[in-house]
This record gives C-alpha cells, structure tokens and sequence, in this order.
C-alpha cells in the first residue's frame, strides 16, 4: 500500500443511507438538548467487509461518531464517560464556546481521566456545521477515529435528503487492514505536511452509497484527516454552489472543485437527477469515488428545499473596522527545509536538530516552541483583533482559533482574494495573512494548526481574552 496515496477498495460499501445517530436524552428544562456519549475502544470495517475489522477508539462504537443535531438557541448538554485506557477530553470545533467548555486539557479543563465522566454543557449560538473531537494528544486520538458531525439547524430545518453529512478522513492502515501505529510519532511526519493515510472513508465506509433527493441538496463536507487536505468534485462535472465555509453563511459561489483542509468544513449547494453521481476525491492527481450520491424521487413534503436556496446567506456578524485595532504579529517557522536554526523551548535557546531529535519539537511561533504556556497576546473584552500571520515554512498550515471566528481575505479560491468568514484557514507557503476577529468571547483561547502532528511539534500558541 502506498502511503501517500489512497487506494481504492475493490468492493464498496453498500445502502449506506444516513449517518449513524442517537436519540437525545429527554430534556428536563426547556431548550436543553441533551446526549450521552463513551469514548472506548472499538472495531470498524474499514475496508471490505470480507476484509478484517479495523481496531480502533471510537465515540459510541461507530465511525464516525453519531451526529449530534440540535437548533440555534438552544443549550447542548454531552454526558461523556472515558472507557479508554488514556485520558481524553472533547472539544467542540467551530462552537463559539464557554472557555471551560472548550475541551482542552490543561488549558480550559483537565483531562478525563479513564473511567471518569464530565458534563459539557454550552449555548449554541449559531446555526452551521460543526464537528466534535477528542484534544489530547490529538495526533493519535483523532487518528484512531476519536470525532464526529455536530450540525445545528435554524428553526425547524432538519436532516433529510436534502441535507447530507459527509464526514471524509484518510487513514494510514498497513495490509492487515489495521492501523499503521508503529508511524505515530514519526518525525519525518512531523517534520513535514503531516500524518498522511492511505485509505479514504466517507461516513466512516469505502465508497458507499447515499441517498439523496433528486434536484437541489445542501452537501456538508467536513474533512477530519489529521493532516491531508481533501480535495472534492462531482463526478458530472457539475458546478457545485458554495454556501457555507467552517459552519458561517457566504456570499454563494460557484467552483468545480473545492480544496478542504483537516478540519474545515464547506456547505455546498448541488443539483442531482434520478441516477448515480459520483463524489470524486482529487488531492492526488487521480480522481477516485469517494462516495455514490443515489438520487431518488423528490418528496416535496419529507424533503423541503436546502435553506441556501430560500433562506438568509448573511455572514453572522460584518468584518470589523481595524483602524486602531491590535496587530499581533506572529512568524511561523520550522519543519523540513525550512529556515529555523533554533527556538526558545522552556527557557532555554536550543538548536532545531536537539529539539528534534530529544524533544520532538520542530515548529515555533516568533522563534519560541508552542505550547499552552505560549502567550501570543492579552486582549481587552471587545478589542477588535488583527493575527497578522507570516508562513515562512515550506509547507501548508490549517490555521485555527478556538472560540471565535475570524474574517480572512481567502487565497485559497484563488488568487483574487475573497472576503471569508472562518474559524480555520489553510495558508499557503510563504503567505502573510491577516485574520481579524473581535475578542468577544472571554477566556484562555488556543490558537494552532490543525495539522495535529504540527501542532504537537510546537505550532501553537494562547490568546487572553479579559
């Protein structure tokens, strides 16, 4: 099997219809919606069935985790119990969260340790696509299958065939069909784009076959590969509409093909006949299925029109003025072939190759090792806010800030620019980018990339909010 490129089963999944689900707990005070969900150990057949079960952590025993629905307005409340050997925490992607909700260790709340439980209990604010994870030691939690969809809806809106999750990720698996393991911690993954897999899953299944409606459906794609950044188009060649990026309403756009980097999300507007349309995955340079999109007859009743196509396509608050704004610099550095000769690493100046080879540390932020012990900046409640961030590496970097969203002129729908609301965003090597928020959201936030194994390798740092 070639690692850095997916290989495609010889028999699909098949009358994969909808993502697995549970039934929220019952509500004891209105507008709570309550799940209970266990993180344990787990097997999944990841390949063909008649191929072995894959070994794996997982939330409810299913890849991915069960979606977690709920509206605009209400509270969610996670019962969540640790059957893992290993601590663990949740955090809730996207949701601009209560900090001691935020999930993650050592910075917003200690890790739960096995056989305990916590109560995660936060407001949802907005309506989106969002997903959940495990954040402790995440290069190897998420990569053993530790996330899932979390989607809220405006109103009364609700999933159906008009409104499909799809949750892609590429795993490393060897030819036993189970996880690679002797490469976590690989520093020549570290040291480069990261933790690629070699196999391609899409709502947790090789190929499978999902209904949809016939003409309009709203796509929610969200890519939770620990490094690689997906790439998707439709089969027909058909235009797909843009109208959601990381959970917030765009401008709608078109392209023929759309780039997602480990832990974005897109929402997606497409129009599909009675027959087969292939969701094609093209990040390699060779187009393979990454799932059959089934059209069936349109049920006017059961399947009401994607919100996109009637409803508001308003970004959920306008891009700030930043005249007079705090400008935070920070300057990426590291990895391979890079231009990093030594960084600060708990007080100490250290060369790169000793920080490699005795730490495992590679990347830093203004010449300092990440860390939650990292302060980028101290920001007053409501300060308008500029990370004016400098990619002086060879490669990519998902860049992502916990607990807010930030406005971004996007380069990565080319090289015009366009004006995006997002809370993760995929910079190119050598670009300087300004993502610029309002501090509105109080608390102890991280900001890293997202490429998990960069960010355990110190690509990451801590903005106060007070």
């Amino acid at each position: 099997m070639k690692r850095r490129s997916f290989i495609k089963a010889g028999m699909r999944t098949m009358a994969m219809t909808a993502m697995a689900s549970v039934l929220p707990l019952p509500s004891h005070a209105s507008g709570v919606r309550r799940y209970a969900i266990t993180a344990a150990p787990a097997v999944q057949h990841l390949g063909p069935a008649d191929r072995p079960a894959t070994s794996l952590w997982l939330y409810d025993g299913i890849s991915p985790g069960p979606m977690i629905a709920a509206q605009r307005g209400e509270e969610l409340e996670i019962e969540f119990l640790n059957k893992l050997d290993v601590p663990t925490t949740m955090h809730w992607h996207g949701i601009r969260n209560l900090n001691e909700m935020d999930g993650v260790p050592d910075l917003t709340q200690a890790a739960i340790e096995p056989g305990e439980s916590f109560t995660y209990r936060f407001p949802l604010r907005d309506a989106g696509t969002f997903w959940y994870h495990a954040h402790n030691k995440g290069w190897e939690q998420l990569a053993r299958g530790l996330y899932g969809p979390l989607v809220v809806h405006d109103g009364d809106a609700a999933a159906g065939t008009r409104d499909i999750t799809l949750v892609a990720d590429d795993w490393r698996l060897d030819d036993t069909y189970q996880l690679h393991e002797d490469s976590f911690e690989s520093l020549m993954d570290w040291s480069h784009q990261g933790r690629l897999g070699n196999w391609l899953t899409v709502n947790g299944a090789t190929d499978p076959e999902i209904a949809v409606a016939s003409g309009p459906v709203r796509l929610r794609l969200i890519n939770a590969a620990n490094a690689r950044t997906l790439a998707f188009r439709l089969g027909t060649g058909a235009p797909m509409r843009i109208v959601a990026l990381d959970g917030a309403p765009c401008i709608p756009f078109d392209a023929d093909s759309i780039r997602i980097a480990s832990a974005q999300r897109v929402d997606i507007i497409a129009d599909f006949g009675r027959g087969v349309t292939l969701l094609e995955e093209i990040s390699t340079g060779d187009a393979i299925s990454a799932a059959r999109l089934v059209g069936a007859p349109d049920d006017a009743a059961s399947s009401p029109a994607p919100a996109a196509q009637t409803g508001d396509t308003t970004p959920w608050y306008v891009r700030p003025d930043i005249a007079g704004a705090r400008v935070i610099d920070i300057h990426m550095q590291g990895g391979a072939m890079g231009n990093l000769e030594s960084a600060m690493f708990e007080g100490e100046m250290l060369p790169l190759r000793q920080l490699a080879q005795e730490h495992s540390k590679l990347w830093a932020f203004n010449g300092a090792i990440g860390g939650y012990d990292h302060m980028l900046a101290d920001l007053a409640l409501g300060e308008v806010a500029v990370l004016r961030v400098r990619n002086d590496t060879r490669w990519e970097h998902a860049m992502h800030l916990h607990g807010h969203h930030f406005w971004v002129t996007s380069r990565e729908f080319g090289e015009a620019g366009r004006d995006v609301l997002r809370d993760t965003y995929l910079m190119a090597p050598g670009e300087t980018a300004d993502l610029v928020f309002v501090a509105d959201n109080p608390g102890l936030w991280l900001f890293h990339c997202h490429m998990m194994e960069h960010h355990a390798a110190g690509m990451g740092g801590v903005i106060s909010i007070s």
